[in-house]
């Protein structure tokens, strides 16, 4: 793990002792972690220009990409689940939302709570959803509401990570 102050700005840990950041990741600048979120393998977070927000809860899977623009922060919500090699640019993602790996959202782009973004979509500048939709493409749309049953997956999946974070922490 690295860590990293930028023009005065360094990453900040809510609580260190429930925050997991593996080896080889990178934090540089404006990144804020919340409480029980996680970090993994590979993960790089420039904080740059914006402020790069990581909600309480939520993790950021190996080999994942993000970055701000100047005018255009980086904000995810609480439990929320970004998955394997995923790139986020200047984005918002709500809360209880899941990102399937290899997804990219470019700037002002928002996912809205209670929402699943396929594997290997990609969602471009500007665009927004309604929330509680299965979004999936290249270019992205909604293409169903999501059940009662997957969004409960979303919230078990962020906290197998939530635990999973810790027992890494314990470990190694």
């Amino acid at each position: 793990m690295a860590l990293y102050e930028f023009e005065g700005r360094c990453p900040t840990l809510v609580d260190q002792e429930r925050c997991y950041i593996a080896p080889g990741t990178h934090l540089i600048g404006d990144v804020h972690l919340g409480v029980d979120s996680s970090v993994w393998f590979g993960a790089q977070l420039r904080g740059d220009n914006e402020p790069l927000i990581i909600g309480d809860g939520s993790n950021v899977q190996e080999n994942c990409v993000f970055h701000t623009d100047p005018g255009c922060p980086l904000t995810i919500g609480t439990n929320t689940t970004i998955g394997h090699g995923v790139i986020l640019h200047g984005c918002t993602i709500g809360s209880n939302v899941i990102i399937g790996m290899g997804a990219i959202i470019m700037n002002r782009s928002i996912i809205p709570d209670n929402s699943i973004v396929g594997a290997g979509s990609l969602i471009t500048e500007d665009k927004q959803f309604d929330e509680g939709h299965l979004i999936i493409g290249r270019p992205a749309k909604a293409v169903r509401p999501l059940n009662d049953e997957e969004i409960i997956g979303i919230a078990k999946s962020a906290q197998s990570y939530i635990e999973r974070g810790q027992r890494f922490k314990k470990s190694c």
